[in-house]
Parts: C-alpha cells; sequence; structure tokens
C-alpha cells in the first residue's frame, strides 16, 4: 500500500526532471552578492521569455499524478473490502454506529473482522507419553491492534478521497477559467503589480500559470517580483511590436 501511495509522487518526480531546482538556483534564500543575483534572475527571465507558452504539458503531467492518486486510495480502499470480505467500506459507519448504540444490542464491527478470541487445538505428551490433543480458548492480541488501525486508515483513506477530488476539481476549473488563475495569482503574490500578473495571465497558458505558482512558491518574494516584472515589461514590448500601428511603443500618426 506504501509504494502504491508513493507512486505519482515517484512519478512526478520523473517527469518534472529537477526543473523547478533549476530554476531557482538557490535565489529561494535570497542571500548572495547583487552581481550573482542579477546573473541568475537574468538566466531565469531568459528562459521564462524563450519558453514562454510551452509548459502545457509538464503542468498536465501533475494533474495526471493528482488523478492517479485519487484511483489509487479509491482503488485501495476496494482492494481492502475485497480482503475484508466486503466489510471495509462501510467499516467506520459502522464503528460510530456500535458505538451509539444501545450497550444490550450492538455487535462490535472490529470484533468481527479481527476476532480476539478463538479456538484454537496444541498437542502435547501426557502422563502416559502419548501426544494429547486439547482444545482451548487462545487470545489474539495482535488483532486488538489491527482493528484500531484499519479504523484509522478507514477515516484517513475517506479524508484523502474528498482532500483529492476537491483538489482536482480545482484544478479543472484553474484550467478552464483564466480569470481564476488572475484572482489566485493577485491573492497568493501581493507584492506584484496586478497589471503585471493580468498581462502574464492573459498572454500566457495555464502551463505557465502553474510554473509562475511553483516558481513563487519557492524563491524570495521580492526576487520573483523583480522577475515578473521584467517579464511583464518584455511582453509588452513585444506585443507593441506585433500590434499593427505601433513601432516600439510610439503609436504612428
Amino acid at each position: 500500500q506504501a509504494l502504491f501511495f508513493y507512486t505519482p509522487r515517484w512519478l512526478w518526480k520523473s517527469w518534472e526532471g529537477g526543473k523547478i531546482h533549476a530554476l531557482m538556483m538557490d535565489l529561494d534564500i535570497g542571500i548572495c552578492s547583487e552581481t550573482e543575483k542579477k546573473l541568475k534572475k537574468r538566466l531565469m527571465l531568459d528562459y521564462l521569455c524563450e519558453n514562454f507558452q510551452y509548459h502545457n504539458w509538464w503542468a498536465y503531467k501533475y494533474i495526471i499524478c493528482e488523478a492517479l492518486a485519487l484511483v489509487n486510495v479509491i482503488g485501495q480502499m476496494f482492494l481492502m473490502n475485497r480482503f475484508f470480505d466486503g466489510a471495509f467500506l462501510t467499516f467506520g459507519i459502522d464503528v460510530i454506529q456500535f458505538m451509539d448504540s444501545d450497550q444490550e444490542d450492538r455487535v462490535d464491527p472490529m470484533i468481527q473482522i479481527f476476532p480476539r478470541m478463538t479456538k484454537c487445538t496444541f498437542y502435547k505428551y501426557g502422563v502416559s507419553g502419548e501426544i494429547e490433543r486439547h482444545d482451548a480458548i487462545c487470545i489474539l492480541p495482535l488483532n486488538v491492534f489491527n482493528e484500531k488501525i484499519y479504523v484509522f486508515l478507514w477515516f484517513w483513506f475517506i479524508l484523502l478521497s474528498f482532500l483529492t477530488a476537491g483538489t482536482l476539481i480545482y484544478r479543472v476549473i484553474i484550467i478552464l477559467s483564466p480569470r481564476m488563475r488572475m484572482y489566485w495569482l493577485r491573492f497568493r503574490f501581493r507584492l506584484i503589480r496586478k497589471e503585471d500578473l493580468d498581462l502574464i495571465v492573459k498572454k500566457g497558458k495555464m502551463g505557465d500559470w502553474f510554473l509562475f505558482c511553483m516558481l513563487g512558491e519557492n524563491i524570495d518574494s521580492i526576487i520573483f517580483r523583480d522577475v515578473i516584472h521584467e517579464l511583464a515589461t518584455k511582453l509588452r514590448v513585444q506585443l507593441m511590436e506585433y500590434t499593427p500601428g505601433f513601432r516600439t511603443g510610439i503609436q504612428e500618426p
């Protein structure tokens, strides 16, 4: 189960290829000489300009890994349900109902799945020297721990299912709504001017937005603000150059 849970993360690490770490260039600390800082900012800006609008597939790979995480947790619930003979899907609900029911009528669902006592047969030499068979009631102390572990896992799987499903719904909204991307960037990076963020979202794609969010969470906020400002400035210059009637930002008569 642990390996299945780790697989989406391993897959993303393989697909991501260390892109964020390479772009960070230790700018998450922000403590370096001005010359070094300017050089690293220039390298980051050059990459963002040259690869603008080319990060969609990279971002979609991340969403695929999130979808695999949801498939994994739901699949594991059905797998455990099959392992427990159809009793795992409602295990947590049955435990809650058991705790709220009358003491005279209730049947502990944990004991049904993890019995604490069982009949066991063992053999030993008797007084006559022959092997004698004995039947006895044996205590299974390990199941006392197992029942608690799987009650916790049931609630943990349910929580993960809702959180992961909510994340995927959020991703779909982000993909379909550039306005939501704009609002999120404004909310998350308040040091950056709104017009710069609006221009980047308008001219960029979903993959660019995702990359900027990842970078903004991993590098120094002041450095990130400067990079976004310079990128927006370059985009404005390009927009003016490719707009009829404009030359280097001056409108022709």
